[in-house]
């Protein structure tokens, strides 16, 4: 009798700990989960009065960074490539800017985003000579590091969707620069979450990078770009 109770009290504790163990477990996750979102809304903060998405507001800058991102994806064109292009294009055509800088990632003999950029920018009429290729835009953090330590970018217009701006104007502030977002178009629809989901994870990385003082993978030498006059 006095065993069989004790097996009872033992089960009631084992029941007891396993149930402690879920509720510490789903605290846990509910935390982390709050945590990403707050450094998401945090990061975010930062651009509130510097995205534009109507060209008419936008006002005169220097020089526009792109950020580049794969041409083509399962085939077909990457609409979020298609529509950055078509804001620079934008920008350019509206006498905004007097130059582009296009920053993506070369990394491959087979892999080159910014040279795909520059030439269907060539192709929607903008002079080769005010387009620069910065080949060593790995990551958003490069792209807006080099912007100012390789192309003496001073006040720029920074090019991407909406999510990915306010990013890149974070990083920006962190490094003392003067910049604005003007927007590209969204892509809705599955693709358009997913690369949102993945931009809480991007914030959070980027946040522990500037408490790292991350540098970029390159930085090189000082390059010139040619303004229109």
């Amino acid at each position: 009798m006095e065993t069989k109770t004790k097996v009872t009290s033992n089960h009631k504790i084992l029941k007891f700990l396993r149930k402690r163990k879920i509720v510490v477990l789903a605290v846990c996750i509910f935390c982390s989960i709050v945590f990403f979102l707050a450094v998401d809304f945090y990061v975010g903060s930062f651009s509130s009065d510097r995205l534009f998405r109507d060209i008419n507001d936008v006002p005169h800058r220097r020089a526009a960074l792109v950020l580049g991102c794969g041409r083509i994806f399962d085939g077909h064109i990457n609409l979020f490539y298609l529509h950055r292009i078509n804001a620079a294009v934008e920008l350019w055509n509206s006498g905004k800017i007097d130059a582009i800088v296009v920053s993506g990632d070369n990394s491959r003999k087979d892999y080159d985003e910014p040279t795909s950029m520059k030439s269907d920018l060539i192709a929607r009429g903008i002079p080769a000579e005010y387009i620069t290729i910065d080949y060593a835009g790995f990551r958003t953090l490069d792209s807006i590091v080099r912007a100012e330590k390789v192309f003496n970018l001073e006040d720029y217009i920074i090019i991407s969707q909406p999510f990915h701006c306010s990013r890149a104007i974070y990083l920006a502030f962190q490094y003392d620069q003067d910049v604005l977002g003007y927007c590209a178009r969204d892509v809705k629809r599955a693709a358009g979450l997913k690369m949102r989901l993945r931009e809480v994870l991007a914030r959070n990385k980027a946040l522990v990078d500037v408490l790292l003082h991350k540098n970029p993978k390159y930085l090189g030498k000082q390059e010139i770009v040619n303004y229109k006059a």
